[in-house]
């Protein structure tokens, strides 16, 4: 084999890898990837903050877990860096909506920042259930950096057991 046949398979085998790692990427993460908008700021930057979050990361990742129990459904979301109260949560044509704004909170004033791939701003995440619930009965908990939504499901979604009787 020549020297270019060997580069020239070598690119290809690079190139397969490539595309098969961004599929894998986009069907287990695709929902995960989340857009932040910063709050509209009109004219210069006044602060320190304002310039954080103009200047922050665009997208996220909001990484989920959802899991059926017998009776409920259960969603953790990772959204490190917020406050219980900076939630606001709904349920959307068996879908459950968080919306919430994630704020920059610095401690040091000093220094400059070299990296700044956090996301900052209004957000929006979209998760699908498997099954109908009943919003009503919902329970929000956040620890930790993560928002866990449990969810009661819908008594039609449940199915009922049937007992069979021996003759």
């Amino acid at each position: 084999m020549s020297t270019l046949d060997e580069i020239r398979q070598g690119f290809t085998h690079a190139v397969d890898t490539l595309a098969r790692g961004w599929h894998q990427l986009r069907e287990h993460a695709g929902q995960a990837l989340t857009r932040f908008r910063p709050a509209a700021g009109e004219g210069p930057v006044q602060s320190v903050e304002e310039s954080l979050v103009r200047n922050a990361a665009r997208w996220g990742v909001l990484a989920s877990e959802v899991r059926e129990t017998d009776d409920a459904v259960v969603v953790g979301l990772e959204i490190p860096g917020m406050e219980a109260n900076d939630f606001d949560i709904d349920v959307v044509d068996n879908h459950l909506v968080v919306r919430g704004e994630k704020r920059v909170d610095r401690e040091e004033t000093r220094g400059r920042f070299y990296v700044m791939e956090r996301a900052y701003g209004h957000f929006e995440r979209t998760v699908p259930l498997p099954v109908p619930v009943e919003p009503q009965g919902a329970r929000a908990r956040y620890r930790k950096g993560v928002l866990t939504v449990t969810l009661p499901k819908n008594p039609r979604a449940m199915g009922r057991r049937i007992p069979v009787q021996g003759s």
